[in-house]
């Protein structure tokens, strides 16, 4: 055979395509197969084309900003450059073409096509518009980035201070916006948050709409995720409220000559008696969770400190899923030696109560303005000389309203507030003082009173309905001491080192303890003391 037809007998056999058994494929397959390799080659072909285009394209679009965006790496404290950091609110547009630099939070963020930015940046409860432009500085890979920074992240800002050409009405700072410069991130927040600080400050009155499809964030799920409820405005405001009460306490008692003290939380014995208290493994022996202050306070008095205070932890094992109960709170305590009636102690509770008061309203009106916002209330009534009664008189307003209670009768949760709705109404005040408790309802360590047997020198205080203060003369004999904790079932063996303490000359004394939680829930009206607690802590909850 020739070569020539060798050839043509070869490309012959390339042209036959077999199928998966080995046979030839139909005229009909062959063509369906070849179709669908074209249709494959142009595929590549256009992907080719798509790619070199787009290279093309980066090419060209060089990033002219990547000195002024980015992720910053961990600050490690490598270096202090001593550079000025702006407060949101220091920004005014008096300081128009000011250029500054700022930590903020990310509150929102929003683009507007491909080559403009808007930002909601927030310092705590103040927050501000910042506008990213792209120009001949600005590249529109920084605007992208910018965009898709995640809310919550902690960024780096250098911008110029404008005037905002119309109020920017969803921002603290509505008259002045910031031009960017450049933006770095700090830190970074995870993408997906457990809920939204928009549902979070979401105000109550926005749920009466039955029709709005609003997200209500519970209560369990605020604490549960508390780092984040925190951040709101209306949280940011409750605990500088706290912390107001704090120091308008302090500041009124170290002008009037008291010291600050800081007793042991670890006790031998239970300082009130009774079963709500915590008992720990102390070594070899049981330790208790102090449930008040009590003892060292007095303790104080003995050793000639006169007028002393505290605020610190308090501990109660009460087993109370209550709106204003909880098993750790802040006390705020004092105690002082008197010249000749405990009433004198009741005075000073007067005006430290009317200073906090007067106080609140006077420096803190931004922030009860802000809480209001979100919950509603009315504002907190008092007279400048608080309201006394005694506790015959209450018992007298109450049963003159119908309510059925005996002489000797403590007040339950339904009885105060009744109490305080009566106050209220005839008196016109939110807080007022209960002396002359009946002595069967107070602790071993309370002064009965000489003049009438069935009643002690003691006292609660109210707002809103609610006792916030519960304070007495105290037994500073150490023989009635003894007898008085007998009859209340306490062993005077098991708190010998508190009993001893008056058996060397002590003055009459008296003095009370308040809950920082509950006062900061009456004032605002919050109707649960987990609201006024930074981590709360309950019969249910240990976490976070």
């Amino acid at each position: 055979m020739s070569d020539s037809a060798v050839q043509n007998v070869t490309e012959k056999m390339e042209e036959v395509v077999l199928d998966e058994n080995g046979k030839p494929l139909s005229k009909k397959a062959l063509a369906k197969l070849r179709k669908e390799q074209e249709k494959e080659r142009r595929k590549a072909e256009t992907a080719a084309r798509l790619a070199a285009e787009k290279a093309a394209r980066e090419a060209a679009d060089v990033d002219y900003a990547t000195h002024l965006y980015g992720v910053l790496p961990v600050n490690q404290s490598t270096q202090r450059t001593g550079e000025t950091r702006e407060s949101i609110s220091d920004i005014t547009p008096d300081r128009e073409g000011e250029r500054i630099k700022l930590r903020a939070r990310v509150h929102t963020s929003r683009a507007q096509g491909n080559k403009l930015c808007f930002f909601q940046l927030r310092q705590r409860f103040d927050t501000i518009q910042a506008v990213l432009t792209v120009d001949t500085v600005i590249s529109k890979h920084m605007v992208k980035f910018a965009t898709g920074i995640n809310s919550e992240s902690l960024v780096l800002i250098e911008a110029t201070i404008v005037k905002s050409p119309e109020p920017v009405k969803s921002c603290t700072v509505q008259d002045a916006e910031l031009r960017v410069h450049s933006v770095f991130v700090e830190s970074t927040s995870a993408e997906r948050l457990p809920f939204s600080l928009e549902d979070a400050s979401r105000p109550e009155t926005d749920f009466e709409d039955t029709d709005a499809k609003y997200v209500r964030v519970n209560l369990d799920t605020r604490l549960n995720n508390r780092v984040i409820d925190l951040r709101t405005q209306t949280n940011q405001a409750i605990f500088r409220i706290q912390s107001g009460v704090c120091q308008l306490f302090r500041e009124f008692l170290y002008a009037r000559g008291f010291n600050e003290i800081h007793s042991p939380k670890l006790l031998g014995a239970a300082s009130e008696g009774g079963a709500s208290v915590f008992e720990v493994s102390y070594f070899k022996s049981k330790a208790y969770l102090a449930q008040s202050p009590q003892f060292y306070k007095q303790m104080m008095i003995c050793a000639d400190f006169d007028r002393v205070f505290e605020i610190g932890p308090v501990f109660r094992a009460e087993n109370a899923n209550t709106h204003r109960h909880m098993t750790e709170f802040t006390g705020l305590d004092l105690e002082m030696a008197f010249n000749e009636h405990y009433h004198e102690v009741l005075d000073l509770f007067d005006e430290l109560f009317v200073h906090m008061f007067e106080g609140l309203e006077s420096r803190y009106a931004r922030e009860l303005e802000i809480i209001n916002r979100q919950y509603p209330f009315e504002p907190f009534q008092f007279l400048k000389k608080s309201l006394r009664l005694t506790y015959p008189e209450a018992v007298a307003m109450l049963r003159a309203d119908g309510v059925e209670i005996a002489d000797d009768e403590d007040l339950n949760t339904e009885k105060e507030r009744r109490l305080g709705k009566l106050v209220k109404e005839k008196y016109g005040t939110d807080f007022f003082m209960l002396d002359k408790f009946p002595l069967v309802v107070r602790p071993f360590y309370t002064m009965p009173n000489p003049e009438e047997k069935m009643y002690s020198n003691s006292y609660d205080f109210f707002m809103r309905g609610e006792e916030i203060l519960s304070g007495a003369q105290r037994v500073h004999d150490p023989e009635l001491l003894e007898e008085r904790a007998r009859e209340h079932g306490v062993e005077p063996s098991t708190i010998q080192g508190y009993i001893d303490a008056f058996k060397y000359g002590v003055p009459p004394h008296a003095g009370g303890g308040l809950g920082l939680e509950r006062v900061v829930m009456l004032y605002l009206n919050l109707f649960n003391i987990r609201r006024t607690s930074l981590f709360p802590r309950d019969p249910t909850r240990l976490e976070p």
